[in-house]
């Protein structure tokens, strides 16, 4: 029995953000048609809570996949220059069951998160939207750049970020102008695309500043007591999940929100999966501010795999190796 790993640099390779963008708009039907088998994460914390692993396991039927992502979740590898997420995704083969694949999850999540508030941004925010603000300046920002690029047409771009160095050189690596901005408040004024990507555990975008008709895609919090944006900006937005029982259980940013009075359960207005099928208004009006809440679902990581795994098949990419008997 072999396994194909499949590496960073392949991945990179062979998921081109608007490929990954369709795959995910798929999944996310799959997923909302109840095509998906989808458990809560399982996550340990290091004893000092610097850090964590977490098991996310599941299966899609469309494209027909099974296995799970294991990644660790360091927040201080920022500022180490180490990616704050890393680990392994595995696909296994439906008929028995047998290990398939083992590919790299760094560059798998880089690329699926931003893919999927690409989706959220093509279904939610306006036709015309273009001038995006970036908050955050790593992985992610570079990321969600391509994504809101692949969907809208850009014409500005404002990125903050609390390591200003870190943001002058996400400006200077940009394919395009950015502006690096002294605080949040200056990076989203004005702004109809917002994308929130940092390791923040308080609110660093208000609702206070946030322009009627915008839209936001909040991705950099992803536990049930860490939050980007405050209670205000929740209040403020039609608010779109990619899983209404992964925010109910683990979305700081909708439970704080919650907890502080500002809104109910009532709040999350459905699954992005439904707005796609037509099941679900998105946008209503162009004065409405909508929310994206990605938690990243392990769906999305299946379905990005597989697509990997039949790209690398037909290119003769990654590594097969031994594995059992």
């Amino acid at each position: 029995m072999n396994v194909l790993v499949i590496s960073h640099a392949d991945v990179v390779r062979l998921l081109p953000m608007d490929a990954c963008i369709k795959v995910m708009a798929e999944a996310l039907r799959t997923t909302s048609q109840g095509g998906a088998v989808l458990p809560l994460r399982s996550m340990v914390w290091m004893p000092d809570r610097t850090g964590m692993i977490g098991l996310m396991p599941g299966y899609l039927d469309q494209p027909r996949s099974l296995g799970l992502k294991v990644v660790s979740i360091f927040p201080g590898n920022h500022a180490a220059g180490y990616d704050s997420h890393q680990g392994v995704v595995m696909l296994f083969e439906i008929q028995h069951g047998t290990p398939i694949a083992i590919i790299d999850a760094s560059s798998i999540t880089a690329i699926r998160t931003a893919a999927v508030s690409g989706v959220a941004t093509g279904a939610l925010a306006r036709a015309d939207a273009g001038d995006l603000a970036i908050l955050g300046s790593g992985v992610q920002a570079a990321t969600h750049l391509a994504a809101m690029r692949a969907v809208r047409p850009i014409r500005r771009v404002r990125v903050w970020s609390r390591n200003q160095d870190h943001a002058h050189k996400f400006a200077q690596a940009s394919s395009i102008a950015v502006e690096v901005m002294a605080t949040p408040r200056a990076a989203v004024e004005g702004a109809d695309l917002i994308c929130t990507t940092t390791a923040a555990r308080e609110p660093i975008l208000e609702g206070a500043w946030l322009s009627p008709g915008a839209h936001v895609n909040a991705v950099g919090a992803c536990f049930a007591t860490a939050r980007e944006l405050d209670a205000a900006a929740v209040a403020r937005a039609r608010m779109i999940v990619d899983r209404l029982e992964s925010a109910r259980a683990e979305s700081g940013d909708f439970l704080l929100a919650k907890a502080e009075g500002a809104v109910g359960d009532d709040h999350l207005a459905g699954e992005l999966g439904d707005v796609l099928l037509g099941r679900l208004a998105g946008r209503r009006t162009g004065d409405e501010v909508t929310l994206f809440k990605s938690l990243g679902i392990a769906i999305e990581d299946l379905a990005a795999a597989h697509y990997i795994y039949t790209q690398a098949l037909a290119t003769g990419s990654g590594v097969s190796a031994p594995l059992g008997a």
